[in-house]
């Protein structure tokens, strides 16, 4: 891997979390927009916030995926799929009331993403 790939790597890197956590906290104020049968219109807000900022960033990270080979949309998906999940249950803060056997599960899963990412690159 080259230098110039490695830092687009980082840049996928970045920018996935970035979207990823976006959404996730998006998704985190969307399961408060309904209380009591009321929209809650400062809820629907920061989630509207979150999924547009989230959505974005996503649209411009394919284009680093691309360049670095990553087109499969199954994987791109799968990048940014992970890391939202993942940070739902952080931005929640349930990811600390797992079981440590769970928090390690969903590491692994997260860097297995990762792997397969990179190693179907051009698939």
């Amino acid at each position: 891997m080259s230098l110039a790939q490695i830092g687009q790597a980082l840049i996928i890197i970045v920018l996935t979390l970035i979207s990823g956590l976006a959404d996730a906290q998006g998704a985190v104020h969307a399961a408060k927009i309904w209380q009591d049968g009321n929209l809650v219109w400062e809820e629907l807000g920061k989630s509207a916030l979150g999924f547009g900022i989230g959505i974005s960033v996503y649209w411009i990270v394919l284009r680093f995926m691309t360049e670095l080979g990553i087109v499969a949309p199954e994987i791109q998906a799968a990048m940014w799929f992970g890391v939202m999940m993942i940070g739902v249950a952080l931005i929640s803060g349930a990811f600390f009331k797992w079981r440590l056997t769970e928090q390690v599960v969903a590491i692994v899963v997260l860097l297995g993403i990762g792997w397969l990412s990179f190693r179907t690159a051009a698939a």
